[in-house]
């Protein structure tokens, strides 16, 4: 682990497998807006943020993209959404542990999400505070979402580190291209859909012994 400076969580699909949730949730909204959430559309929405994900729904009904409408249709996700988080959300496999891991070893950690802030904060009842000296959400990057290297940027800057000396942990083609964006090595862990190859990406099936040898071989 020489040189590992921190390490940045993503969320969603990360740490926990909460996009079964969001498939509920959207699924829900769809049918309210008078139709059906394609596949392909979904899988473009894992590791977007609201607005992004809004814009992919309303294109994908071929609804008009009234702000209105988009408005009352993410206020009626976030608050379904919230319905679901509250009944608690499944750990992926080994995420739970490594988060001890790096905790024990007094390595500073971020929760790096492109989920904002109100249902970060339900989210985090489950997950634990504890493990993360700051959060950045994808309300809180002014517009600037993953793929952007913002999100994984402003984390960094509020540890006070280098992002080339970070490890960030990712499941989203968006994340890691936000992650790799910003000069971390990134580990990617698969959840819902697939991740191209590509430079500074190393894969791995999941979290499971994972440990800060291999989260520190990622910045070679």
């Amino acid at each position: 682990m020489a040189g590992l400076a921190a390490v940045l969580f993503d969320m969603d699909g990360t740490l926990v497998d909460s996009e079964k949730v969001w498939d509920v949730s959207l699924h829900e909204l769809a049918v309210r807006l008078g139709g059906r959430l394609s596949p392909a559309a979904r899988e473009r929405m894992v590791g977007s943020n609201m607005d992004r994900t809004m814009v992919l729904l309303f294109d994908d009904l071929g609804l008009p993209r009234r702000a209105s409408a988009m408005a009352e249709a993410a206020q009626f996700l976030t608050r379904r959404t919230a319905e679901l988080f509250r009944g608690g959300l499944p750990w992926r496999p080994g995420a739970a542990e490594l988060l001890r891991t790096v905790r024990s070893a007094d390595l500073p950690a971020a929760l790096v999400t492109s989920t904002d802030r109100a249902l970060t904060e339900l989210a985090l009842d489950g997950i634990g505070r504890e493990f993360f000296a700051v959060t950045v959400c994808g309300d809180e990057v002014g517009g600037h979402n993953k793929p952007h290297p913002e999100p994984y940027l402003k984390a960094a800057r509020l540890l006070g580190v280098d992002p080339a000396d970070c490890a960030a942990v990712e499941d989203s083609p968006t994340g890691a291209a936000s992650a790799v964006a910003a000069g971390c090595g990134v580990l990617v862990v698969p959840c819902d859909v697939e991740v191209p190859a590509g430079q500074r990406r190393t894969f791995r099936q999941s979290l499971v012994d994972v440990d800060l040898d291999l989260l520190g071989s990622l910045l070679a």
